[in-house]
């Protein structure tokens, strides 16, 4: 079924019962004839965008249409997305099931669903799917076969996780993804103790039902854990949920993932992934909130990761952080490439590469950096912003226009369980604003800053958006005082950085604050001291 959105399509009940009945099924195919969101929850289904569209088949928003048919129907003429047949040696792990009864063991049944993905992506043979593609069908009700066929594989492993104190079951099964038929099935009953067994369990049970044959380095990588201390691993489990899905602008996220770490390492101090996500928890802390230079930034828990697993990318990124503040971006840069070639597929090391060059206004690889974290992490509203920040820097407006849908569809799924989510509400003002809502955009903002008046990187966002999108410089003047003198380095780095702000560089009291800032933290601004020729003014 396609259904064609409008603004009059979303009010009537008879489109939504038709779309919800296709969605079900899994049969749905949808576009937007005049650029209007769908309602939800079908705004969390792939959309094609027709707005202004001249009936160009090559155009992108209807070449997405015809490809999401091609992949329901099967077609294998010049619409189908690939000319070649699925993989057979290729699979896609799905979101293990919570069964746990407990909302907050979320984390262990996501982090084992993500390991033995990790596991899988170890063998040559195999193409496994990204942990990040496959969670995009994280709750909802799919036929498996519709989703090996979307995503171009032969099989799919699905499961569930039921952990109760001591206790863990554990079930999985390996499906055919044409057929449907289960090639391989088993459940487990063991103690939490033995979870690492049962990972290498599954792991191998699934090779052998593919009849593929492991090479004996293969095999080593898959058995090697990180750590023998099965707490110690529910505990950094427990800290990397923290870590992807709290609010980046509290700091309490920081500080709550690092407590988590230390108690994963007081448990087994040579767990290197502890330290590293402590180690990047550190260096958000000190770079993002922090205005005492002497505090710690997270290199030497980063150092001491790399000493235990050099192959560890993550544990790069603090390194980068430390060199770049000290002007040192030739050193910077090796570390970066080294995070980059040991894990180009990692939404960290994407994310936190684009966050750093973007300060040296390096804006070309920051939007491919952010582009191929937001392809990671799609649920990343704070990625989307950011990309949105960089389209908007280079004048790209039909990127930024897309970020802007992107950014208020992510951050209403967090508002909807996180509703003083001061970081949310800004990106949603600033995307609001950018698409034309002035009104509901200053209705957020005031709702931001009433409710989180002490995050410094949702005032900095303000500044930004009343800035660019209000032309009020006024406010955005307003704004960027209390961001400058209460944020921390970071805040001002990219405040003395950032091309979205070029426009106030000529302004007396921006140069005063910018340059008592920067000079409070020794920081070398790269932006010009006043916009632009040709720049176009702001104006209050």
């Amino acid at each position: 079924m396609v259904v064609l959105w409008s603004a009059d399509a979303c009010q009537s009940q008879w489109v939504r019962a038709e779309a919800d009945w296709a969605r079900q099924a899994g049969t749905l195919v949808q576009a937007s004839t005049d650029g209007t969101m769908p309602p939800l929850p079908f705004n969390q289904i792939q959309c094609g965008d027709l707005a202004g569209w001249d009936g160009n088949r090559d155009a992108q928003g209807w070449r997405k249409v015809e490809q999401s048919v091609a992949v329901l129907v099967g077609a294998q003429g010049d619409i189908a997305v690939s000319g070649s047949p699925a993989n057979r040696l290729s699979i896609c792990v799905l979101p293990f099931q919570n069964m746990s009864g407990d909302a907050e063991q979320e984390y262990f049944s996501d982090g084992i669903s993500e390991d033995i993905t990790t596991d899988l992506s170890k063998i040559s043979a195999l193409s496994v799917v990204a942990r990040n593609t496959a969670f995009t069908y994280k709750g909802k009700a799919m036929d498996v076969c519709l989703v090996a066929r979307a995503l171009k594989v032969g099989h799919v492993l699905e499961g569930s996780v039921r952990k109760a104190g001591d206790h863990v079951r554990i079930t999985a099964q390996l499906i055919d993804g044409t057929t449907g038929a289960h090639v391989w099935a088993e459940r487990y009953d063991r103690q939490l103790t033995d979870i690492f067994s049962i990972q290498d369990e599954i792991s191998k049970a699934i090779v052998a039902a593919l009849q593929l044959k492991l090479l004996p380095e293969e095999k080593k990588a898959i058995e090697q854990r990180g750590t023998i201390s099965a707490d110690a691993y529910n505990l950094y489990l427990m800290a990397r949920q923290f870590w992807i899905t709290a609010d980046f602008g509290d700091r309490r996220r920081e500080e709550r993932v690092i407590r988590i770490c230390q108690a994963a390492i007081e448990l087994d101090p040579d767990y290197a992934r502890a330290w590293a996500l402590m180690g990047l928890a550190k260096a958000n802390l000190h770079h993002g909130f922090s205005s005492n230079a002497a505090a710690d930034d997270g290199a030497v828990d980063a150092e001491r990761a790399i000493a235990l697993d050099p192959t560890i990318a993550e544990a790069h990124l603090p390194m980068a952080w430390r060199l770049a503040e000290h002007g040192q971006f030739e050193e910077a840069d090796v570390e970066i490439e080294t995070a980059l070639r040991l894990g180009p597929e990692s939404w960290e090391v994407n994310k936190e590469t684009a966050r750093i060059l973007y300060r040296q206004r390096r804006m070309d690889e920051v939007r491919v950096r952010l582009e191929k974290a937001t392809e990671l992490m799609e649920a990343d509203y704070h990625g989307w912003g950011m990309l949105f920040a960089c389209y908007n820097a280079q004048n790209n407006i039909e990127g930024r226009q897309k970020c802007a849908k992107q950014v208020i569809d992510q951050v209403e799924k967090v508002l909807s369980r996180d509703p003083d989510n001061g970081t949310a509400l800004m990106f949603g003002a600033m995307s609001f604003a950018a698409l034309g809502e002035k009104d509901r955009a200053r209705q957020w903002i005031d709702r931001a800053v009433l409710l989180d008046p002490d995050n410094m990187f949702m005032r900095y966002n303000s500044a930004m958006t009343m800035a660019v999108f209000f032309q009020d410089e006024e406010a955005a003047i307003a704004a960027l005082e209390i961001a400058l003198a209460k944020g921390g380095r970071n805040v001002v780095t990219l405040a003395a950085n950032d091309p979205n702000l070029d426009g106030l560089r000529g302004d007396a009291r921006f140069k005063r604050m910018i340059g008592e800032a920067c000079e409070r933290y020794g920081i070398v601004s790269r932006a010009p001291a006043s916009p632009a020729a040709g720049a176009k003014p702001l104006r209050s």
